[in-house]
């Protein structure tokens, strides 16, 4: 009886602990108006890309020659490019793109780079040596710079666009593992199942990643407005995704012609870029302080 009122006792109080620190979660991750702010335009952006054909008022690649250069309007709300295309539903539709961009990208970087920094920080020797020597060389190029070079190397379009973003950001992924690996490879519950005989694969797998979860989650995030921010730049090139398919940067170049005449072709464009890069990274940063166990106990 004594022995069921203990596990009852301690059952409770890891539920109470745990409200405990989701609430401290909510309090400080929502702390801030700006951080509502940009998850209501994240919130949008998902929104437009998952029900584009919903929402854009005309087919982002129809061409209506009677309406080139038109001014906005209620017809137009963001008027129409240089073929007569709706600029509304091109933007809504580019945020398919971005969206696709950031996910992918994102996800073939945090696989490869969580794989090598756990290998790197747990194995050590010369495989450390050689994983990270690889990681310092494209870490001296710029993210962009060897986005171009793998662009130029593959050529573009999406999917190109997709796989060379993700490989450029691998290097930021696996030096941020193999710190959070250093840092806990010598924890006591670490050499004890060594000790135990448990296996290195276990080992990362069980008890090592999910320890490094926080940081890998909030650098996820911030990855995303680097990534969509990358394929614009890349599209603004050239080099990126390719006519006639709807992208941000694509749109931004294509308008930059007529800034002058009619500027809102290359400012409604790259404020979308704008807004949805610094809310990704206002959120990001937002994640890092609410999962930044130094501050438990603040706010």
């Amino acid at each position: 009886m004594t022995t069921e009122i203990i596990t009852s006792v301690t059952v409770v109080e890891q539920e109470v602990k745990k409200t405990s620190d989701r609430k401290r979660f909510l309090r400080v991750f929502l702390a801030r108006k700006t951080v509502v702010a940009s998850l209501v335009i994240i919130f949008i952006m998902i929104i437009c890309a998952i029900f584009a054909p919903l929402i854009a008022p005309y087919d982002p690649y129809k061409q209506d020659y009677t309406q080139i250069l038109a001014d906005p309007s209620l017809a137009h709300p963001l008027g129409t490019d240089l073929i007569g295309r709706d600029v509304l539903s091109r933007i809504i539709y580019g945020s398919q793109a971005a969206l696709l961009v950031g996910i992918v990208s994102v996800a073939i970087a945090s696989v490869i780079g969580i794989i090598l920094g756990l290998f790197s920080g747990y194995i050590g020797g010369i495989i450390d040596s050689i994983i990270m020597r690889a990681m310092d060389a494209m870490m001296a190029i710029p993210p962009i710079i060897l986005a171009l070079v793998f662009v130029a190397a593959f050529g573009g379009g999406l999917k190109n666009v997709m796989i060379t973003l993700g490989l450029s950001l691998v290097p930021t992924y696996a030096r941020l593992m193999r710190g959070q690996v250093l840092a806990i490879r010598q924890s006591d519950y670490i050499v004890a199942q060594e000790l135990m005989g448990s296996t290195n694969i276990r080992n990362m797998i069980k008890h090592v990643l999910p320890n490094c979860i926080s940081p890998l989650i909030v650098l996820i995030t911030l990855n995303f407005g680097v990534a969509i921010l990358a394929e614009a730049g890349l599209s603004f090139l050239g080099l990126g995704i390719l006519p006639p398919k709807a992208a941000w940067g694509s749109m931004i170049n294509d308008g930059y012609k007529y800034l002058l005449s009619n500027p809102i072709l290359s400012f409604a464009p790259g404020i979308a870029v704008v807004l949805v890069v610094v809310a990704f990274n206002i959120v990001g940063d937002a994640l890092r302080d609410a999962l930044d166990p130094r501050l438990k106990g603040s706010l």
